[in-house]
């Protein structure tokens, strides 16, 4: 079965753009070349699994993006869904293929939606008003997790300093610095904590107003019920504050070794994450300051 009749009934009956069945083509042909050279393979409908592993796993050495290359195992994947169709093999080679993980994108807050709830949107001035606006700036101003957060202890803070120990994954610890406005809030949210009826969980910083280590579902709670009255992202939880501390800084030009130790990664890879938010802003700028743009 020839390609031609693939890309005719891409285009015919699928309707398909020129340029999403250009897309098609190249990714087959760079695949029958594939064969070609290693396995001197001419026919694509003898083709095993085993055949396109190999070219999957020349690809990502190649440094190809895993979304780059379930993209073109899909161009193989519709080539041999239609080769079963018309009769020409009896056996789909990737009919067990798994596409490789890729990573979730997930969208941060923006300047506004933030500037908006902790600067306009009004918190009550009791305990749980407080301490509510406390944990989401929070998050916001030092990037850390939903559970560094919960197990913060009185002795983590050094008000003085304007320091705060965390205790991250694998019990390894590392130390943030706190803004002045967020000292503030600390203080105000003290004064309340101090007038609790009871304490059972004296240690911890955060507490229920039963006087309880807060958890997590009331975290999540706290986030997503603030945020729903400023944004209308589909995903509102404590992890998107700590995706839109890292992508603000980067943003702003935060190198990449300084954000990925405040976010207390063991590697470059997991900031690296957080990085596809701040290209926008970065080709913004060089939009608007490149001379050739001009």
């Amino acid at each position: 079965m020839s390609l031609k009749a693939f890309i005719d009934y891409l285009a015919l009956e699928k309707k398909y753009s020129a340029h999403t069945i250009k897309a098609y083509k190249r990714d087959l042909l760079a695949f029958a070349d594939f064969c070609d050279q290693e396995y001197e393979l001419r026919q694509l409908e003898e083709v095993s699994y085993g055949m396109v592993r190999s070219w999957i796993v020349l690809l990502v050495d190649k440094g190809i993006t895993n979304r780059s290359v379930n993209r073109k195992v899909a161009s193989l994947k519709a080539y041999y869904k239609f080769l079963l169709r018309v009769g020409a093999i009896d056996r789909n080679p990737l009919a067990r293929h798994r596409a490789l993980k890729t990573p979730k994108i997930e969208v941060p807050f923006s300047e506004l939606e933030m500037d908006t709830l902790l600067r306009e949107l009004p918190f009550d001035n009791d305990f749980e008003g407080r301490r509510d606006k406390l944990i989401i700036d929070l998050f916001y101003t030092t990037g850390m997790r939903r559970a560094e957060l919960i197990n913060l202890k009185i002795s983590d803070l050094d008000i003085a300093a304007g320091k705060l120990k965390v205790l991250g994954k694998r019990k390894k610890e590392r130390v943030i610095p706190i803004l002045q406005s967020t000292m503030e809030l600390f203080q105000n949210y003290f004064l309340e904590r101090n007038t609790l009826g009871s304490i059972n969980a004296p240690n911890f910083i955060f507490l229920t107003k039963s006087g309880n280590q807060i958890y997590d579902t009331l975290v999540y709670r706290v986030v997503n019920q603030y945020f729903s009255r400023v944004s209308s992202k589909v995903k509102k939880s404590p992890h998107i504050l700590r995706h839109t501390f890292a992508t603000h800084l980067l943003n702003k030009g935060a190198d990449l070794n300084s954000v990925k130790e405040l976010l207390g990664h063991s590697s470059l890879a997991s900031t690296q994450v957080y990085t596809h938010s701040s290209i926008a802003e970065l080709k913004n700028v060089h939009k608007r300051a490149h001379p050739r743009n001009k």
